[in-house]
């Protein structure tokens, strides 16, 4: 069997996503940046910023977008003081040459950020914000402080007093554009400060002054009495099919439950195998081999969709899968869309019959292990599940975590589905996501009824939940499951569980070989 080649090329789609510290060579996109986000401030000059860089190059942060700058990030360590003056940002910042920097400080001030109002509603704050928090922990920094601004302030000057304004922000009667985000980044209030930019006309010289703790903190000479963990959260989309007039509909359903997993801050959010023939719904009634092409003609659009949002929600998706068109054979494909813009995919392998009587659909050529900000994970869709030799492959690639995306019309095709899903990660110490379709869609042959109960399954020891079972979603009603799954207790349990399946492998009697149709190699 030869390679596929594409019909499309997936990098049409893709976006460069980078979050790197701060160079000089960045000060001109800066200034326009500056110029932009704040018109009535005057701008960092070159001297200010190559001061930044010579006393904390690691606190100073950028995000770029395809090689276009799109937000940055400012700040400087000092020793806190009850008496320091934190109300003064031309004394705390040092009139942004922060000269007064200490390395070893044990607080975090954040002088300045802002996000390019072209990619504003992308959450790129959260992570400069999740950013300084890892510098924190990472430098075992007590506290971060930042002298926020309230732009939205001077819409209402004339009728309350700030101090009014921000109660109102902050229980949700009133939406700042900064104040809001720092809220819902974790940063408690701690007062009030009158004059601290006079030059900030929006905020008619307020700001407000706040606090993050971290927990992670350890005072000298204390010993930290804490397990290294490794979380990563997945959530689950079970999914219910309904008829929807156009693809824009059947795109505004998806794009609930991925800002649902990005209010939850998911790693990860899967959805179900061909979901996306709830389009079938609105296209012309044809016969199910031709409607699975027509189908894949939307592959564009279903592309760059989940491409933005996995972007704009700082979340990776497995996007279900959908059918594609390539070399004129049908696939049924599983695409991953990486939250710093990259799209991978994975075929599905095996081809249950009914999908070749339906669909006429094909077999990919190998399985993959893609490496993601979260460690190497695999998809294995629906049927791929039951034959555990891939598990195993995966497994020895290095995967942690095997997503399955499947769709099933009854409970013994689900509970096929499950019952193999729990028995990988028994045999290989993996963590499994399982997420199927619900309800129904009338008219549309061999996409008409579905059954469903999303999972995240785990190894079954003292260690894991109870029954392998992390979280699941009640049979068929249209929810997401969120669980953490733990990547540390993983590598302690392959090491030191109960029992050991992965180490224990008789390899003097069996051995497994892979063999890629891609390129006709074998390993073992």
């Amino acid at each position: 069997m030869s390679t596929p080649t594409p019909d499309f090329d997936v990098s049409n789609f893709e976006r460069e996503l980078i979050l790197r510290n701060m160079r000089i060579e960045d000060y001109d996109s800066m200034v326009a940046m500056q110029k932009a986000c704040f018109p009535d401030m005057q701008p960092w000059t070159k001297e200010q910023v190559e001061s930044q860089l010579a006393h904390f190059p690691e606190g100073q942060i950028v995000i770029e977008c395809d090689g276009k700058l799109v937000a940055s990030s400012s700040s400087l360590l000092l020793h806190y003081e009850d008496d320091l003056e934190w109300h003064d940002y031309k004394k705390i910042a040092d009139i942004g040459f922060i000269r007064n920097h200490q390395p070893t400080g044990d607080t975090l001030y954040g002088i300045e950020i802002m996000v390019h109002s072209d990619f504003r509603g992308m959450r790129l704050s959260r992570r400069l914000y999740d950013a300084r928090k890892e510098l924190c922990r990472s430098r075992n920094i007590e506290q971060m402080i930042v002298g926020g601004r309230i732009p939205g302030y001077h819409l209402h000057a004339e009728e309350m007093k700030a101090s009014e304004y921000i109660d109102r922000v902050i229980d949700k009667t009133f939406f700042d554009p900064v104040l809001t985000a720092q809220i819902a980044n974790g940063f408690s209030l701690q007062g009030l400060i009158p004059n601290y930019l006079p030059t900030d006309l929006q905020s008619c010289g307020y700001a407000t002054f706040l606090e993050w703790k971290n927990l992670d903190y350890v005072s000298a000479g204390k010993r930290r009495f804490r397990r290294t963990v490794r979380p990563v959260r997945i959530g689950s989309v079970q999914y219910q099919m309904r008829a929807v007039k156009d693809f824009e509909e059947f795109a505004q359903q998806a794009r609930y439950f991925v800002d649902v997993a990005g209010d939850y801050k998911c790693d990860f959010l899967l959805f179900p195998e061909l979901f996306t023939t709830q389009l079938l719904s609105f296209l012309p009634n044809e016969r199910p081999g031709q409607a699975a092409r027509t189908l894949a003609e939307y592959t564009p659009q279903y592309l760059e969709l989940f491409s933005h949002l996995a972007v704009k929600f700082d979340t990776n998706i497995i996007g279900g899968s959908h059918f594609v068109v390539e070399d004129e054979k049908l696939y049924n494909v599983a695409f991953l869309f990486h939250r710093d813009g990259g799209i991978d995919k994975q075929y599905k392998l095996h081809i249950t019959p009914s999908e070749r009587k339906w669909w006429g659909v094909a077999g990919g050529p190998g399985i993959e292990v893609i490496q993601t900000d979260c460690g190497p994970i695999c998809i294995q869709v629906c049927y791929d599940i039951e034959f555990p030799e891939l598990s195993r492959l995966a497994v020895e690639k290095g995967a942690q975590i095997i997503f399955v995306p499947f769709n099933t019309d009854n409970r013994h095709g689900y509970m096929r589905v499950r019952t193999c899903a729990a028995a990988r990660c028994v045999e290989n110490h993996v963590y499994v996501a399982i997420a199927g379709c619900t309800g129904n869609l009338p008219f549309c042959e061999n996409a008409d009824i579905h059954y469903a109960q999303s999972a995240v399954l785990t190894p079954l020891d003292v260690t894991f939940a109870r029954e392998g079972i992390g979280a699941e979603a009640n049979p068929n009603i249209e929810t997401v499951v969120i669980y953490d799954v733990d990547l540390e207790l993983l590598r302690r349990h392959r090491e030191q569980g109960s029992v050991q399946n992965w180490n224990d492998r008789r390899l003097d009697l069996y051995r497994l070989t892979e063999t890629r149709a891609a390129s006709g190699e074998s390993r073992s």
